[in-house]
């Protein structure tokens, strides 16, 4: 039976790295591999021909021959003098060591037993804007894994100490057979410690960390934003078996405030005004995070007009200038009138509607444009 492509069999374009290739292996192997499969002779020809392209296209040399005379030119270059069969040993043992790897939890080769850091934490901080802005420090309590004050984390009780575990000897790894492999996996007697506790401490009943709570003053540093994080390194859980903690991971969220709205470095915020000041000018206070500061209106000013207040913004956490307040001018319409105001307000657009587009420019550029639109003169050509 004449052999299939390479690149079909792994399912892999001629263009695929050699990381794509292996990890294309390490989903056929896992597939068919003879352990999995017993007495399938169909899946471990499947395995047999994955491996074996595998070891082909991983080669440079081997694939920079395949590529160039196909199966011919593999068996030449191996008649040749070429690499052996069999997988080099960064072939096999990566792609085995990751596969099987996983498998087994990671275990460390090496024959020592494994001390274990522990896990980092992670806490979410509620602050204001201005908290955020200026910086802000702040008390909290963490729940945690803490190191046994009694055992002092051996998990053995006064006056005795962990024995060497009599199901790895110590070595925190057991070796198993898997068909034609050899594998190395925690053990798990003493889960990788290399020790057992045969008297526990009463106080962790073994496990030589109890939980906690415990305070911290956080320093949040001014300019942080959503999402930023600071890091306590050694706060976080205790490690095992004399393993360094790990750490703490605190979280900013800002909360939603009622006037200003942030976009990285500046700010924003709209300032109503009326229509008298809109229309004849003057100066109206606007809030900022440091008081209130007074900013111009020029008369004929409209709506969504936006004004720039330099410096009034934010300075970013990792360094740059300060931000600005953007300002977004919104003409209020005036509410609950009395019958003489009414009255006011309509003798005056009696008076400016006397003047045509002279008031109100944009109005009549616009009901002009209606007025095209509908006439059949919509400005093409």
């Amino acid at each position: 039976m004449p052999k299939r492509d390479y690149y079909k069999v792994l399912d892999v374009p001629k263009t695929a790295t050699e990381a794509e290739i292996k990890k294309a292996y390490r989903r056929l192997a896992m597939k068919y591999h003879p352990d999995r499969n017993p007495d399938d002779r169909e899946a471990e020809e499947s395995f047999k021909e994955a491996k074996e392209a595998c070891e082909v296209l991983t080669d440079p040399h081997k694939r920079a021959a395949y590529d160039q005379y196909g199966h011919a030119g593999v068996e030449a270059s191996a008649r040749g003098g070429g690499r052996g069969g069999g997988f080099s040993g960064d072939t096999f043992s990566d792609i085995f060591g990751d596969v099987f790897g996983d498998i087994f939890g990671g275990a460390r080769r090496g024959g020592r037993s494994q001390v274990f850091r522990g896990a980092d934490l992670r806490y979410e901080l509620q602050l204001e804007l201005p908290q955020a802005v200026f910086g802000h420090q702040v008390e909290i309590e963490i729940p945690r894994l803490a190191e046994c004050e009694v055992c002092h984390g051996s998990g053995a009780a006064k006056g005795s100490q962990p024995a060497t575990c009599d199901t790895c000897g110590g070595a925190g790894q057991v070796r198993i057979s898997q068909g034609f492999f050899q594998l190395q996996q925690t053990c798990p007697r003493c889960r990788g410690t290399g020790t057992i506790v045969r008297n526990p401490c009463d106080s962790c009943l073994g496990q030589g960390r109890v939980r906690r709570t415990r305070k911290l003053a956080v320093k949040v540093p001014a300019g942080v934003d959503n999402g930023d994080r600071v890091r306590l390194a050694g706060e976080g859980e205790a490690g095992r078996n004399g393993g360094p903690p790990g750490d703490l991971y605190v979280e900013v969220h800002v909360r939603e405030h009622p006037i200003f709205e942030r976009d990285g470095e500046h700010l924003s915020c709209e300032v109503p005004v009326s229509f008298a000041t809109a229309a004849l000018g003057g100066s109206v206070a606007v809030p900022t995070l440091e008081g209130d500061v007074q900013l111009k209106i020029p008369a004929e000013t409209q709506s969504g007009r936006v004004f720039r207040l330099r410096d009034k913004g934010v300075k970013p956490v990792r360094g740059g200038a300060r931000g600005d307040l953007f300002c977004r001018v919104v003409i209020e319409t005036p509410v609950h009138l009395s019958a003489e105001q009414r009255e006011l307000i309509r003798r005056l657009e009696e008076s400016l509607q006397a003047h045509g587009a002279k008031h109100a420019p944009r109005q009549s550029g616009f009901l002009e444009g209606v007025k095209r639109f509908f006439s059949g003169d919509r400005g093409v050509g």
